[in-house]
């Protein structure tokens, strides 16, 4: 204060004021709390700028990420597109068996690549099919890898053929494969609908085929022979003099047989019992040469009677043999 009683200073100025930050003399004051200086008007015109420099440089950004992201999209939408497109015309084309033959040697190459070719293929068991017959049924070519070779799939290619009544495969790593046939032999030759096939003895078809080789076999003929015909030539087989003269067996109706033998002559045999039958007729060319005769037909369906039918010639030759005779005159002379 001055001589008057006055202050030196106004209480209004930044000096000293309640609540100012210090006093004159350096010492804190006392008050409220410290007011922030505002910032000038240009700093503050910086930030704001620099914010919308940021702002403008966000939005191409986000613009680029959105446009990528759908460029993306469209991307993978046309592959699945092109892909269900192409898959499609595959199917419908009738070339999927192409392509998954294309896979498949795909894959055998590569496998084949590092160590898994089949180098050596044992094949046993096999008289009427060759090696290269076999090796072409199971599908094993040049090209095949043991890696891959499905050991079950390739037996029931070979069980499929008609020849094959069974098959093992056997997978010998790194390169090596067995394989072992139990071949069904022929039986039989079977006419029916005028075709004549070589049939098993359990009645499959092996072939249409007729070699010379199996011209000797056992004729069977009719619907329904194939499967019955090891049983009944089983029982023709007890008669070999009987069987060296039938040219044929005839199935009738499914029911029963008859016989066609060499010289023209029909045996009928009945529906049951016919081992007796083959017994009797057996027992009669035997012991009075019946099957040599002049006769067309012998009926064995009865079993109380047999009946015997002659030729033409021989019946008409009986016939007036026995008209003579009944127009003969008794006694002597006339």
């Amino acid at each position: 204060m001055d001589g008057g009683g006055r202050f030196a200073e106004p209480l209004t100025g930044t000096a000293y004021a309640p609540g100012a930050a210090s006093r004159p003399d350096g010492r804190a004051g006392q008050g409220g709390p410290r007011k922030k200086k505002a910032a000038p008007a240009s700093r503050r015109a910086w930030w704001a700028g620099s914010f919308s420099r940021r702002a403008s440089l966000r939005r191409p950004l986000f613009a680029l990420g959105r446009l990528r992201r759908f460029r993306s999209v469209g991307i993978v939408a046309s592959i699945l597109i092109v892909t269900a497109g192409a898959s499609f015309g595959v199917v419908r084309g009738g070339h999927l068996p192409t392509v998954v033959e294309w896979l498949k040697d795909g894959r055998d190459m590569a496998a084949n690549a590092v160590g898994f070719r089949i180098a050596a293929v044992a094949i046993a068991g096999n008289k009427h099919l060759s090696r290269e017959e076999i090796l072409a049924i199971a599908g094993i070519g040049g090209r095949t890898s043991l890696l891959f070779l499905d050991a079950a799939e390739t037996r029931a290619k070979l069980k499929a053929n008609p020849w094959v009544g069974d098959a093992t495969v056997q997978k010998l790593f790194p390169d090596r494969l067995a394989v072992t046939v139990v071949e069904r032999a022929a039986f039989a030759l079977w006419q029916t609908g005028g075709q004549i096939n070589v049939i098993a003895d359990d009645g499959t078809v092996l072939e249409s085929y007729v070699s010379p080789a199996v011209l000797t076999l056992p004729f069977v003929v009719g619907t329904g022979a194939a499967n019955r015909a090891k049983d009944f030539i089983a029982l023709l087989d007890r008669h070999p003099a009987l069987r060296k003269n039938v040219r044929a067996a005839v199935l009738v109706g499914e029911r029963r047989w008859n016989l066609r033998l060499k010289n023209g002559v029909d045996v009928k045999l009945p529906e049951t019992g016919v081992a007796e039958a083959l017994d009797q007729l057996a027992t009669l060319d035997r012991n009075k040469q019946l099957l040599a005769r002049d006769i067309t037909i012998v009926d064995l369906r009865f079993p109380d009677r047999i009946i015997v039918r002659l030729t033409e010639a021989v019946a008409q030759a009986r016939e007036e043999a026995l008209k003579a005779k009944r127009t003969k005159p008794k006694g002597g002379n006339a």
